[in-house]
């Protein structure tokens, strides 16, 4: 185990110190957490740190080596970026400016650490930096198996700034996903409440109308094949996790590859279909002071591309 640099993600801004560690490793006694900010081993932007210390969208945090933690198991810190990961990492780059980064996020690149997982996006952000004073800092997430755009910001000030309009629904984002079969009606607005649900498989969110939290999120449809898989597009109005892929399960619509909720319907058997869960950020716009917003669009992924070809869609601009 080594030292890790964590980043505050912009639905953690406001939470205390301790609660942000009870969060990430709810292993962590809080008389351990305690020893270790008394000894200065934990630290908010490179400065001593308290537990009721109230945190900021962006801030980094330093984790100090965790080892010797019982069940549940400890998350484990990012195995060093290689050369060439850097390289690949450094060409997904869609958009930079002096205040952020847009990336092309690739299927199967988590964005942060959990249990087990030691390879995600927060682990090699120094080879993002670039020109730029300070590392990157992560504003808002997408699954491990979802591609598209994310945004990362470049400094302290862009953090709290972006990980306001994320917060606020200032950000406008357009996702498309393949799914199996056709929804009636061909678009709408699907408002479903979610929580999470127990599940042999991990972490799973269902709907729940009497304790869940509000999920919304438009839909039409682009493209279809007949009644066998449609092209979406997606707005989520809200944030919940794995919003778009339960929504899209609940239309009776599972999202391609996403067996998780949408079982075996969610492989068609159709040939030439690429393999994954074929969903994908395609697009984000960010207010921009005095101007238009920024518009900022990732172009498919290999698989989604297969599948496009295999149906006879034709994406914009691609």
């Amino acid at each position: 185990m080594s030292v890790e640099q964590r980043s505050v993600m912009g639905e953690e801004a406001g939470l205390r110190l301790d609660r942000w560690f009870k969060r990430h490793f709810p292993a962590l006694g809080h008389g351990r957490l305690e020893k270790l900010l008394r000894t200065g081993k934990i630290k908010v932007e490179g400065k001593r740190a308290q537990a009721g210390q109230r945190l900021e969208a962006g801030q980094v945090i330093r984790v100090p080596p965790l080892g010797d933690l019982s069940q549940p198991p400890p998350m484990q810190a990012a195995k060093p970026i290689t050369e060439g990961e850097a390289g690949d990492l450094q060409a997904r780059v869609l958009f930079k400016n002096e205040r952020l980064i847009a990336l092309n996020k690739p299927a199967g690149l988590a964005v942060q650490g959990g249990s087990g997982t030691t390879r995600h996006l927060d682990g090699f952000l120094d080879a993002l930096r670039f020109d730029a004073p300070e590392r990157p800092r992560l504003v808002h997430r997408l699954d491990k198996e979802t591609s598209g755009v994310l945004v990362l910001a470049r400094s302290a000030k862009a953090a709290a700034e972006l990980a306001e309009l994320f917060k606020g629904r200032g950000v406008k984002k357009t996702y498309w996903a393949l799914v199996a079969g056709l929804p009636h009606p061909l678009e709408g607005e699907i408002d479903a409440p979610l929580s999470k649900l127990p599940s042999p498989a991990g972490e799973k969110m269902g709907l729940d109308p009497e304790s869940g939290k509000t999920a919304i999120t438009a839909f039409r449809v682009l493209d279809r094949a007949g009644r066998k898989v449609a092209w979406l597009e997606l707005e989520p109005l809200t944030g919940r996790t794995h919003q778009l892929r339960v929504h899209c399960a609940l239309l009776g619509t599972p999202i391609l590859g996403d067996g998780k909720y949408g079982g075996a319907k969610a492989f068609p058997g159709i040939e030439g279909l690429g393999k994954g869960l074929h969903l994908h950020a395609r697009a984000i716009e960010i207010p921009q002071p005095g101007g238009r917003p920024l518009r900022l669009v990732a172009p498919l992924p290999a698989a989604m591309k297969d599948s496009f070809k295999a149906l006879g869609f034709v994406a914009e601009k691609e």
